[in-house]
């Protein structure tokens, strides 16, 4: 593993963060996009 110094926390921590922010924001993509196509399959069936 690599010495990080005495900042050894706050690189760890903010790896951890931009992780975690990285995964939300790829469930949210995931997740709205999800229901965009149920909502466009709606949409198609009622008017095609």
């Amino acid at each position: 593993m690599m010495d990080l110094g005495k900042y050894a926390v706050e690189v760890i921590s903010a790896w951890g963060v931009s992780l975690a922010l990285l995964a939300g924001l790829v469930w949210w993509s995931v997740r709205r996009g999800r229901i965009v196509r149920a909502e466009l399959k709606k949409v198609e069936r009622d008017h095609g």
